[in-house]
């Protein structure tokens, strides 16, 4: 925040904030989000307090649109990138519809406002041969046995790097192939795992006790007995990619991504797939159907004689 922003909020003459803290608590208790996602919500709620102080705004009942755009603003001339911006108005929103429900306002300000249109990233995918070449480890050290199991499933079932790292060891039912997973906002879904994930798991749990140091009932395990971290996964996809040779940067969330696209290529079942990822929206999953475009573009381009550019 600017000077006059950071005296607005340091005297907090805006509105009444303890509705910022009952928000919280109801993202927290109500919604069950994650820490780090209340964290990114209590940031950009803190960004919009500050902004109404220092526009002597001392109600949220004063709150109008032209507010909200102008904070947009303010946010896209600071060089806040268009999706950030995109997420701090759903929080907004967010706020706002709970000021509603609790009959505080009486209607929403950023329901209208719209943020600068974020260019489209497709996520990185690895084809199926590159995929087979990255799973093909060479190494039965215990430790490969656990990396080959997380990478298997990770690819299996297109689980998000948070679901992998906090599965439990009854959540994954190897007689009926299939692993529990819950999923943003604390949303379980059962989905299937894949003959070579089933075989990578089993033999990890012939290793796992080697690795335990206390009663713990995480399926992964660290070198020190703990469950493993988000970031230990990161490294470890990274080393592994790297031994592979495959190229570009290679992340869990991009055997995420191979598995919605392999799937999409062969099915063509966007519900299907929608399901499987546990996206709530079937926009989110309609991503994919731009790369299953790349896909086709490109056959189309070898094969199709009238696609062939000449030299």
């Amino acid at each position: 925040p600017g000077p006059g922003e950071r005296r607005a909020l340091m005297s907090d003459t805006g509105p009444d904030r303890a509705w910022i803290e009952r928000y919280l608590s109801h993202l927290r208790y109500e919604r069950r989000l994650s820490p780090h996602t209340e964290k990114n919500y209590h940031r950009d709620i803190e960004a919009l307090y500050s902004f109404l102080c220092a526009h002597d705004v001392a109600s949220w009942s004063d709150v109008d649109a032209q507010h909200i755009r102008s904070f947009a603003a303010r946010q896209h001339r600071k060089g806040l990138a268009a999706r950030s911006i995109q997420r701090r108005l759903s929080a907004v929103r967010g706020l706002f519809n709970y000021l509603i429900r609790e009959d505080v306002v009486e209607s929403n300000p950023a329901a209208q406002v719209s943020a600068p249109k974020a260019p489209r990233k497709l996520p990185g995918t690895m084809d199926a041969d590159q995929m087979g070449h990255m799973l093909q480890l060479g190494d039965d050290h215990p430790l490969a046995c656990r990396d080959r199991a997380m990478m298997e499933l990770l690819y299996s079932s297109g689980l998000r790097l948070a679901e992998l790292v906090s599965l439990d060891l009854g959540d994954v039912d190897l007689g009926d192939s299939s692993v529990r997973v819950t999923g943003k906002g604390a949303k379980t879904r059962v989905v299937p795992v894949g003959t070579h994930a089933s075989h990578a798991i089993r033999e990890w749990l012939k290793v796992r006790p080697q690795f335990l140091k206390q009663e713990n009932n995480h399926l992964f395990l660290s070198r020190r007995g703990k469950p493993i971290s988000r970031r230990s996964v990161q490294a470890r996809v990274e080393y592994w990619s790297k031994r592979a040779g495959v190229p570009g940067q290679v992340s869990p969330h991009t055997f995420r991504h191979s598995f919605a696209t392999h799937l999409l290529e062969s099915s063509g079942d966007l519900r299907a797939v929608q399901e499987l990822l546990g996206h709530a929206d079937i926009g989110t999953t309609q991503i994919y159907t731009h790369l299953d475009f790349q896909h086709l573009a490109r056959i189309y381009d070898q094969a199709h004689p009238r696609a062939r550019r000449r030299r």
